[in-house]
């Protein structure tokens, strides 16, 4: 087995002890789960599209604006998101509403 070299010092004199990685060098411990897990943060528009800060991307569905009568329409093309943790995971601004939080499965990629 191909063991990690240590993520502090890069040493590859690393040793596994249980479920944890252990770097004799600087006695780092961690698990390689935790790096996993990290990876793991990708988000995904509608088709399976990975999502970058940045990105433009256009509303697949009619949505209900909460506090509001309006709605936001149907290829409606969203500039500059933001991706940010939780249920809601786009931020960005739109013309004509303002702020507002998305979720990823309700957008393409523009």
């Amino acid at each position: 087995m191909d063991l990690p070299n240590c993520p502090k010092c890069n040493s590859s004199y690393t040793y596994e002890d249980g479920s944890l990685f252990v770097c004799p060098e600087c006695a780092h411990e961690w698990a390689l789960e935790a790096e996993i897990s990290e990876e793991q943060n990708v988000v995904k528009d509608a088709n399976g599209n990975v999502l970058n800060d940045g990105d433009s991307v256009t509303v697949i569905k009619d949505l209900k604006v909460k506090g509001s009568s309006s709605t936001l329409k149907v290829g409606t093309k969203v500039k500059n998101i933001r991706l940010v943790d939780g249920d809601h995971n786009i931020d960005c601004k739109i013309d004509g509403f303002g702020a507002m939080k998305l979720k990823s499965e309700f957008v393409k990629k523009a």
